[in-house]
């Protein structure tokens, strides 16, 4: 028995949206810019995804920009937006915690000589809104904060800062990377005031190499990329038809059981977080613990340190035993280094070596959970004797 949790980094594929690509890689394969049916075929099919997900987020579909995922999403919004709106203001804003999608884009525009502030965040990884409010100035242009932070799951409380960024400097752009928020914590891009959003697929049980940026009407973007004219030169190149559709999909199936899922996982969340506080001596849970406050930790995500044990022992005997989750962020486990968001929150050094991220799916049961607690309880047993720090 395999044992996936590690859903933060990717979900498996719908069999629903694998059908459908399918289909549309073998059999209604046309290219949506060609003039001949097939073409046309292919333009509906790239048509009818927008609007899936415009009306989720009820929103127009002119307004959905389609990607290869939330880091080129990201990228577009960030550098998208800072180039064109330069001549208002240099001043870009965002959090200590973002993804590195955002971060080192922030870093890209410090080169080219924006004025670049990186906002605190409390112990549970919630924005400082007071530093917020004191960043804010008449030349601010871009605003930029994660609904949910990928590796401790904080949920940001976007329509208080989309309401201030507006009333201190309503010329600037606000930017939400949702990756892991869409879906599974429920916020109004309008309410929030919104006006750029990333998003990607195979976070939401869709394809790989599939994302979209919700771009507002009216907001302006300097494309990052030049080429035949498609999506209105935003983002140009033949559109990856398959993938777009089974987002699109992925999408919709998603928000159909949303309410659902989130119940669901807020239980199982609690009771691993029971488990592993009252079984484990010294674990320490990052983010907010026990009471599962809804407003600050999203549903699906539980990162913690067992300070004996180093993360990638303990990541390798669990995947011994057929159980498979993170040390953190998969995007940086190429590039093994301390966690910047660990670091922003305060986390003690003996915590900054030894994080596990655990990240559930609509799939997870709780005999998964039930089995992984098992699991960490005797290695973490076993391997604390063993382990040097």
């Amino acid at each position: 028995m395999e044992i996936w949790l590690d859903n933060a980094a990717t979900t498996r594929c719908d069999r629903a949206v694998v059908s459908l690509m399918e289909r549309l890689l073998t059999e209604e394969y046309g290219n949506p810019s060609s003039a001949h049916r097939m073409g046309f075929h292919a333009e509906q099919y790239v048509r009818e995804a927008a609007e899936r997900i415009a009306k989720i987020l009820r929103c127009k579909h002119t307004e959905i920009v389609f990607t290869s995922g939330g880091t080129e999403s990201d990228n577009l919004a960030l550098s998208g937006a800072a180039r064109a709106n330069a001549a208002k203001g240099k001043r870009v804003i965002t959090s200590r915690i973002e993804h590195p999608a955002v971060r080192e884009s922030v870093r890209a525009l410090e080169k080219e000589g924006f004025d670049c502030v990186f906002l605190p965040c409390d112990h549970e990884g919630i924005l400082d809104l007071c530093a917020l409010e004191d960043a804010l100035t008449p030349d601010t242009i871009l605003v930029s904060v994660m609904a949910v932070n990928n590796e401790i799951g904080s949920v940001q409380p976007l329509r208080e800062i989309g309401a201030r960024i507006k009333e201190k400097a309503p010329q600037a752009l606000f930017h939400t990377d949702a990756v892991q928020g869409f879906a599974m914590v429920p916020f109004d891009i309008k309410k929030a005031k919104i006006d750029l959003m990333s998003v990607s697929a195979h976070k939401l049980h869709g394809p790989k190499g599939a994302g979209f940026l919700y771009v507002r009407e009216g907001v302006r973007l300097q494309p990052v990329m030049y080429g035949g004219g498609q999506q209105n030169d935003l983002r140009p190149g033949t559109e990856n038809v398959p993938g777009i559709a089974g987002m699109g999909l992925a999408a919709e199936l998603a928000m159909r059981d949303a309410q659902d899922t989130r119940e669901r996982l807020y239980a199982l969340r609690a009771y691993l977080c029971e488990g592993l506080v009252r079984d484990i001596e010294g674990v320490m849970v990052h983010g907010a613990v026990m009471k599962c406050d809804r407003e600050k930790c999203a549903p699906h995500i539980l990162s913690f340190a067992i300070p004996s044990v180093r993360a990638e022992v303990m990541l390798h005997a669990l995947e011994d035993r057929g159980i498979y989750v993170s040390g953190g962020s998969a995007c940086a486990s190429r590039h093994p280094a301390h966690s910047k968001t660990l670091q922003a929150i305060g986390a003690k050094e003996e915590a900054l070596e030894s994080t596990i991220r655990i990240s559930m799916s609509k799939e997870t049961t709780k005999e998964e959970i039930d089995i992984t607690l098992q699991a960490i309880r005797e290695l973490a047993a076993m391997l604390g004797k063993y382990t040097r720090r």
